[in-house]
């Protein structure tokens, strides 16, 4: 394998982005897809487990800048939903075969079609690019989540198999808490806020419960054995202080993913949710790089 691992420091100088307003998003359909209309080259981006595509929607807005057109796909049984239960969440391969639907609709309009997600998003993205193989024109992962290893999950966390049995998995629920994958203080109040008299923020819903988390890890078994069939190229961007999944998870995936070409970005001033939080511009401003650069040039005849 190529490795073209840039192990980057992405620490932000004072007056930066950790000081910049947040991005909010305000007044969204948190259960409705988002489509943002750009060039014939078109972009997929995955939300992560039990969330919306709000979450993506600065990185989105980039790429459509960027002459993208971009889909932020919302899958019933694996994204938020108001008013859901544990018995709403469906089997990992219904959130494949959805996707899959969507991405394929894609190709059908568009010249390529570049493939990323969020977290559990991430990885349900390496499950599409196994099965497609050269149909997906580039990857980007972000905070891709293949341990649920980071620095603040409660120590209890080894315990969820037992919760899996019948019929515990169907009434507890683990609550999002602080600090909601963020870094950015000020962002952070304003998710705490929402999260307080709301069931979900644009970082995704207020509690998870056992049946999507065991049907995720589910989804992780099987992309670690087919991994090595991915052949996109791929930049993989991950947070240093990730809370939710260390690093242990990009550096797994940089070391076994099939792709020839494959870069690594490591961030220093985020936590999970790098699509929002202060090193937001430099995860769109690779990706679009990455994408740019694995994109076929045409030289004339």
């Amino acid at each position: 394998m190529l490795m073209t691992g840039l192990h980057r420091l992405a620490e932000q100088r004072a007056g930066g982005f950790a000081r910049m307003p947040p991005p909010l998003v305000t007044n969204l359909d948190l259960m409705s897809p988002i489509t943002l209309a750009g060039g014939e080259h078109a972009v997929m981006l995955i939300h992560g487990l039990q969330s919306s595509p709000a979450e993506l929607l600065p990185l989105a807005k980039r790429l459509q800048q960027a002459g993208y057109t971009v889909h932020l796909p919302h899958i019933a049984g694996y994204g938020f939903e108001h008013g859901d239960t544990p018995r709403s969440v469906t089997h990992w391969r219904d959130w494949h075969a959805k996707a899959l639907e969507e991405f394929r609709a894609l190709k059908r309009q568009y010249k390529t079609v570049a493939l990323g997600g969020l977290c559990i998003g991430g990885t349900l993205s390496l499950s599409i690019a196994a099965e497609l193989g050269d149909e997906v024109a580039a990857l980007t992962l972000l905070s891709t989540t293949l341990w649920y290893d980071g620095w603040a999950m409660p120590w209890y966390r080894c315990f969820r198999y037992l919760g899996y049995i019948w019929p515990i998995r169907y009434w507890y629920t683990y609550k999002e808490r602080e600090p909601f994958g963020l870094k950015n203080e000020q962002l952070r109040r304003w998710v705490a806020r929402e999260m307080a008299h709301k069931d979900a923020s644009m970082v995704g819903a207020s509690r998870l419960n056992l049946p999507a988390i065991q049907e995720a890890e589910r989804m992780i078994a099987a992309v670690k054995k087919t991994m090595s069939r991915i052949t996109a190229p791929a930049i993989i961007i991950h947070a240093v202080e990730d809370e939710v999944a260390s690093p242990r998870s990009a550096y797994y995936i940089a070391q076994h993913i099939g792709s020839r070409t494959v870069e690594s970005v490591m961030l220093h001033n985020s936590y999970h949710m790098i699509t929002v939080d202060n090193d937001r511009e430099q995860v769109a401003s690779d990706t679009i790089r990455f994408f740019e650069s694995a994109r076929p040039q045409h030289t004339p005849a």
